[in-house]
């Protein structure tokens, strides 16, 4: 992620947490193109034509932000952290929402051949994914933390570390064994579906 002014954000993330509402104007001039390079990270990793577009996603995730009461930000490693959990939340909502549908929802009722050509293994994916996250978290927050950070939020390593407040060091150490954590999870939960 870029780094254009990181003291300039975090001092207008500190004043807006103080009350300072001017604050978030000069905050959203200065974060909404990180914001959307964030986004468009995520999108990345969606099916193409996926109906939720990356100006929606970053509109919601900050409306989302601005919404959020007595936080105390504590620098832009912090925002773009809750910002990346904010955006997961949302894609995996979204893909939720459109399982539902499948399953009756609101939907036109079809045959299982036909459904079957309109299945989303992207979005089941991310359901997986977000499932597989979650049991981590439950296990090892700290870990959990890291991945939804470095893999969804496209933050650094140095980033991760300084919103953690721990080393670098111990931040790659997280990495790697909560992806073999996770890889592991979501084979098992593969192998337990395909019989």
């Amino acid at each position: 992620m870029p780094t254009n002014s990181p003291q300039e954000i975090t001092q207008l993330l500190v004043a807006w947490s103080d009350g300072d509402q001017s604050a978030l104007e000069g905050l959203t001039q200065l974060v909404y193109e990180e914001l959307r390079r964030l986004a468009h990270h995520y999108m990345s990793h969606e099916r193409p034509g996926h109906t939720l577009q990356t100006s929606a996603l970053v509109n919601e995730a900050f409306l989302r932000l601005i919404d959020w009461k007595n936080v105390r930000w504590q620098n832009r490693a912090h925002f773009f952290a809750v910002s990346a959990q904010l955006m997961r939340r949302i894609l995996v909502d979204f893909a939720r929402d459109k399982k539902y549908q499948k399953r009756g929802g609101d939907a036109l009722r079809v045959s299982l051949s036909e459904a079957t050509v309109f299945t989303n293994p992207r979005s089941q994916d991310l359901v997986a994914l977000d499932e597989a996250l979650s049991a981590l978290g439950k296990i090892d927050p700290r870990k959990g933390q890291v991945v939804e950070m470095r893999f969804f939020g496209g933050l650094s390593v140095k980033e991760v570390a300084e919103v953690l407040k721990v080393s670098e060091e111990t931040v790659m150490r997280d990495w790697r064994l909560a992806k073999v954590w996770l890889l592991r999870e979501l084979d098992t939960k593969n192998e337990s579906m395909s019989k």
